[in-house]
């Protein structure tokens, strides 16, 4: 054998090599992507969350969210644009992540209005008038309780379920959930399971997409 046949096999064999490794290891990290979705299952989606869209829709999105945060006002709206881009498809979980100081209190309204059928009401209200409780990116809970005043909320049962032992677990298990999940900023998206790449509307646009082709 000739030092160029030589050279020959051996690069072949190197390339070989190459191929089989690269092979193993997108396999590997496939295995270890499906595992994180399948453990993060288990922590994303609570019995009883905030939901908008069809609830046998295949493509969930779970948000970790602060009513405070300016950006997850920004992105709001956005969500339900791709509800609608994908009917009856795709459906917005909620879960509360109050980062903000004084957030605590805040969601604590929030999961009060759900129980009286107007949560979405009272986040979209609190998202408009943001500016007017939000100072100096700490809540202020008195403020966002007297705008939420212009709904039509029985205001003893929004106190009593505000300090019941039930509402203060669900947010435990929330702010629990969101640590296992490594959630460190707000919003915090996950789509059937997955997380986003890196943050942006365009990544979870393409997240969905994905998560809506593989399910459809």
């Amino acid at each position: 054998m000739n030092r160029k046949t030589l050279f020959i096999s051996v690069a072949g064999l190197l390339l070989l090599f190459f191929v089989i490794a690269t092979v193993i290891f997108q396999n590997n990290k496939a295995t270890r992507q499906s595992e994180s979705v399948s453990q993060n299952q288990g922590v994303l989606e609570r019995e009883g969350a905030p939901v908008k869209g069809p609830a046998d829709a295949r493509v969930t999105i779970v948000e970790f969210l602060d009513p405070a945060c300016g950006t997850c006002r920004d992105f709001h709206p956005l969500l339900q644009q791709i509800i609608d881009r994908y009917p009856g498809k795709v459906r917005v979980m909620l879960r509360y992540a109050p980062l903000h100081p004084g957030s605590d209190e805040v969601v604590k309204m929030l999961e009060a209005a759900r129980r009286q059928g107007q949560f979405w009401q009272a986040l979209e209200l609190l998202f408009s008038s943001q500016d007017r409780w939000v100072i100096n990116h700490r809540s202020q809970p008195m403020r966002a309780r007297s705008i939420l005043n212009v709904l039509d909320l029985d205001q003893k049962k929004l106190t009593d379920d505000m300090n019941s032992a039930e509402v203060a677990q669900i947010i435990q298990q929330d702010i629990q959930d969101g640590k296992v999940l490594k959630v460190r900023a707000t919003p915090e998206f996950f789509v059937n399971g997955r997380p986003m790449p890196s943050f942006g509307y365009a990544q979870l646009s393409q997240l969905v997409k994905e998560a809506v082709a593989g399910a459809y």
